[in-house]
């Protein structure tokens, strides 16, 4: 088994002139992503390695829920997260050593929205009804996969098992 959790990014700023990889977090997301460090926490979503893309929001973000774990997993700032097409997440993951059984990356919308659709083939209605109508920031989608190396993952191949939000777990709204 292989599971891939897919964090988009906390709430961020949109200051004028500063370009979009340097845009920092807001108050609400600095304030939503510990809530998704200690959610992961709380239900063992433990990764053993992380990658972040690396936007100064995901890099805030990763660090903010990183701080909640009980340990540190390894972690990579993958530059081909940023602004990533389906495709391209779906080979960065397929690229993924065989010795790591749970894989989170960290990164941005439309393509982790599109890379979660595209890879649920079933799992969890609610969960899916869900992310079908929003991957709100901190948005967190847990996929699993009866594989046992990340070359075979593919369209369609993962059970959704989760989709959680912020708001889902009590923390004020989706953004």
């Amino acid at each position: 088994m292989r599971r891939l959790m897919l964090l988009r990014h906390a709430k961020s700023n949109w200051p004028t002139g500063m370009a979009d990889r340097e845009r920092p977090l807001a108050t609400r997301g600095r304030e939503a992503a510990p809530v998704m460090g200690r959610y992961l926490a709380e239900e063992l979503l433990l990764p053993d390695l992380a990658l972040i893309s690396p936007a100064r929001r995901t890099l805030e973000t990763w660090d903010l829920v990183k701080a909640m774990l009980p340990e540190k997993p390894p972690s990579h700032v993958e530059p081909r997260i940023y602004e990533a097409k389906t495709e391209r997440l779906l080979h960065t993951a397929q690229e993924v050593d065989p010795g790591v059984r749970t894989l989170l990356m960290v990164g941005h919308n439309p393509g982790f929205e599109e890379l979660a659709a595209m890879l649920t083939g079933h799992g969890d209605r609610y969960a899916s009804a869900r992310m079908s109508q929003k991957y709100p920031t901190c948005g967190l989608a847990v996929l699993d996969f009866a594989i046992e190396d990340w070359r075979d993952l593919s369209p369609r191949g993962g059970r959704l098992d989760r989709f959680v939000t912020p708001a889902s777990l009590g923390e004020g709204p989706d953004e």
